[in-house]
């Protein structure tokens, strides 16, 4: 088997964060990861286990009831890893509205619809 670049590997590490942050707060089984993104479930437990040695995810390996799982483990955005991407996306979003040049479609009644920049 060949083996996946660094490259690869940082890209499907950052897929697997995108669809853990997609279904935060609630867990999600190292199964269901492998399936999202089409790869072995093996390989997925790999990347999963380097992203929790950077803090980035917790493990969650017991059931609502307390009950640790034998063979199956969960996992989660890690708040720390959560709260820095959401400052991050909110800085963007702030950014981003304030250098846009805004245009709404207003109607003009001499000459129709109009472009009238908002202010």
């Amino acid at each position: 088997m060949p083996k996946i670049s660094d490259l690869k590997k940082e890209k499907i590490s950052e897929h697997v964060l995108s669809v853990l942050l997609d279904k935060y707060p609630e867990p999600v089984f190292t199964a269901h990861i492998a399936q999202e993104i089409a790869r072995d479930e093996e390989f997925i437990k790999k990347i999963l286990d380097e992203l929790k040695n950077k803090d980035l995810i917790s493990l969650i390996d017991k059931n609502s009831k307390g009950l640790k799982y034998s063979r199956r483990a969960r996992w989660r955005l890690s708040t720390k890893a959560y709260t820095a991407y959401s400052t991050s996306a909110n800085n963007t979003n702030n950014t981003n509205n304030t250098n846009n040049n805004s245009f709404n479609l207003s109607s003009n009644s001499s000459t129709g619809n109009s472009l009238v920049k908002k202010d």
